[in-house]
């Protein structure tokens, strides 16, 4: 089993998903290799007292941002791109996880 801090990164705290907390669902940034069983296994690992009930996942893609100056300009770096990553939102049937209480 791959290690647990490598599959789950950070979790994702933001309006929808500390509201979503209120339901048991959680949502974390996850390496893209990893599958819902090792997300599962490593929500399990990390969180003591937590049963995941659920796992969806999405690859987020990136999205395009602009360089601005004259130099940039000059060599043809005008455009470019935020890097893409893998969303889990983990639904728990037992335990809650501390990260998002008090938000």
């Amino acid at each position: 089993m791959k290690d647990p801090h490598g599959i789950v990164i950070r979790p994702l705290l933001t309006e929808k998903t500390v509201a979503g907390a209120r339901q048991s669902k959680y949502a974390f940034q996850v390496d893209a290799r990893a599958n819902k069983v090792e997300i599962r296994r490593a929500v399990e690992a990390l969180f003591p007292g937590v049963q995941v009930g659920k796992v969806n996942t999405l690859m987020v893609t990136g999205k395009r941002r602009r360089l601005m100056g004259y130099r940039r300009r000059r060599r043809g770096l005008n455009e470019g791109f935020t890097a893409r990553y893998k969303k889990a939102v983990v639904t728990l049937k037992a335990g809650r996880i501390e990260v998002f209480e008090g938000v």
